[in-house]
């Protein structure tokens, strides 16, 4: 059962600390909560008293962690890159999943060729960046006056951690953008110029190397500190801006550091890797961390079933469904004697079925009827119901009943499972060599847990083994928000994400679902939309428009 700690209750009370508007442009006085004000402004020596309390400063840093991440409510709009639908929604635009909100969703338009400067899901998560990039300035210029250094350098070390975060999420989608290191006023504000994505990498590299020197190994966490940021933690979100950055040989170093540390591994259940039961696994390197009924997220809310009350907002595509092999390690194919389409999970990799559910999976105790020719309230594009005749599964403990807007379910940001997959691209794109060791270190521990048992990769020429391995990303980590980065990282979004959108098979349905002008599909798969992501403009988030409009050196 997951154990309640005192850092995490303390994000109730934290999350009127440090609110601030995107690039501060609206900064709070320099007090805090516990300061008194005069007409309005906090007195200096308020600020110096707060911070002579390690209490206060651990508060203030749970604000900093929590961000504005929503408790016990749906998120409309994404709030940080780590609530749950800042982190699981950036599927949305991908090849693996489906907005049932469609063409109306801001998601959606990241890939279907209509995005722009007034997406109000890229602006919600510049401001929200920058909101949290203020409270760690904040943070960073007051934490100086605490009396014990240690605690001076590990606490400073997470609130680096967390800011160059922001930086890496940032630079990846925006990619130039302003780097502010400092507590800024109004006109600075208003007139802060942009960095290259070069600059923003060279910093976050820095930080991330440095903070990683200060933070606790993973295995010295106290259970008072489980979701804080470890050593690891920072190696790997090191290692992630090394690949993006093609610094291939750096981003080995920095993944063999993890894996040389020796305090993670591979659990040998991958489902309940994502379950309250199990979400505090020695895999889960770093977690968004949740308590049911206190400080509980929305998600079930989001992406339960008609029959289970939710909005079904959540939809898996046929692309992620088609990309899991059969159970004997060969492609999936509809015209393989293997493939069943009364029962889509046989003879499959079994992280399908702990990822996915369809048309005849039990879920949450009863049988899921969501075929087109049912009277069933579940049925495909019924109204507030799946578009694509697929689910998403993965995150939900099935006995849960409670309020679907609070429920106690963590979000994995790093797997122990993605740095080793990590750490077999990096050796593969460096030009190193692969041999069978190599492979039975990474892909094949991540394959053959206990609960998986996929068959072990054999294939050593890296042409060959890119596909492969690129495949055992998308599966290993689905609906986990990595692969919308993966595909632009690998440059190759604007040849995955066009064409049309199908979802699951119906074959001999007599309701189907053909795209306008089209022949129906010739093994009953369910059309949904399209992508039409482009290459000259959608690898770049363009800079939210009212920033432009109140700084000219954003544009």
């Amino acid at each position: 059962m997951k154990r309640i700690k005192y850092f995490i209750f303390t994000l109730l009370a934290a999350s009127t600390i440090f609110v601030s508007c995107d690039l501060d442009r609206n900064p709070l006085e320099k007090g805090f909560a516990q300061s008194s004000r005069i007409d309005g402004i906090f007195e200096d020596n308020a600020e110096n008293d707060f911070w002579t309390s390690e209490d206060n400063a651990e508060l203030a840093l749970t604000g900093v962690y929590k961000g504005n991440i929503l408790f016990n409510s749906p998120e409309y709009t994404p709030t940080d890159w780590w609530s749950y639908g800042g982190l699981i929604f950036m599927e949305f635009p991908t090849d693996n999943a489906y907005d049932r909100r469609g063409t109306n969703s801001n998601f959606h338009k990241m890939s279907d060729g209509t995005l722009l400067s007034n997406n109000a899901y890229t602006k919600a998560y510049w401001e929200n960046s920058y909101a949290k990039i203020a409270r760690c300035n904040r943070f960073l210029e007051g934490i100086g006056n605490l009396s014990d250094p240690a605690v001076v350098a590990r606490f400073t070390a997470e609130a680096r951690f967390i800011r160059a975060a922001q930086y890496f999420y940032l630079s990846q989608f925006f990619q130039d953008v302003p780097l502010v290191t400092k507590v800024l006023t109004k006109d600075e504000a208003n007139t802060v110029k942009k960095n290259t994505k070069a600059e923003i990498t060279d910093f976050i590299i820095k930080e991330f190397t440095e903070a990683a020197a200060d933070l606790p190994r993973f295995k010295d966490l106290k259970g008072s500190e489980t979701g804080r940021a470890s050593k690891q933690a920072s190696l790997a979100f090191l290692g992630r801006t090394l690949l993006a950055a093609q610094k291939y040989s750096e981003a080995v170093a920095a993944y063999k550091e993890i894996i040389d540390l020796g305090d993670n591994a591979i659990d040998p259940d991958y489902a309940s890797l994502f379950l309250p039961s199990n979400e505090n696994s020695s895999e889960n390197i770093f977690s968004m961390q949740y308590l049911q009924d206190l400080a509980g997220n929305a998600m079930p809310q989001h992406a339960f079933p008609v029959k289970d009350g939710g909005w079904c907002l959540i939809n898996v595509a046929a692309g992620l469904f088609e990309a899991y092999q059969f159970k004997d390690g060969t492609p999936f194919s509809y015209d393989s004697p293997l493939y069943n389409p009364d029962n889509l999970g046989e003879n499959r990799d079994p992280r399908l079925d702990y990822t996915i559910y369809y048309n005849g999976s039990t879920f949450k105790g009863a049988v899921y009827d969501c075929h087109p020719d049912s009277q069933s309230p579940d049925k495909v594009m019924g109204g507030q119901t799946t578009q694509t005749g697929f689910m998403m599964r993965k995150y939900f403990d099935e006995t849960f009943s409670g309020d679907l807007n609070s429920y106690g379910g963590n979000i994995p940001v790093i797997r122990y499972a993605e740095v080793l997959l990590s750490y077999l691209e990096a050796k593969l794109e460096a030009g190193e060599g692969i041999t069978q060791a190599l492979l039975d270190e990474t892909i094949n521990k991540v394959r053959g847990r206990a609960s998986v048992q996929m068959p072990a990769i054999t294939e050593v020429n890296a042409g060959k083994l890119r596909p492969i391995l690129r495949n055992e990303r998308r599966v290993e980590l689905a609906m986990e928000g990595i692969r919308y980065w993966d595909l632009l990282r690998w440059g190759i979004a604007h040849e995955v994400l066009n064409g049309d959108i199908y979802g699951a098979p119906f074959p001999g349905s007599q309701r189907v679902s053909v795209k306008p002008g089209g022949e129906p599909d010739k093994y009953g798969r369910w059309w949904v939309n399209s992508r039409a992501f482009r290459q000259e403009q959608d690898y770049k988030w363009p800079i939210p428009q009212s920033e432009q409009d109140i700084n000219p050196n954003l544009r």
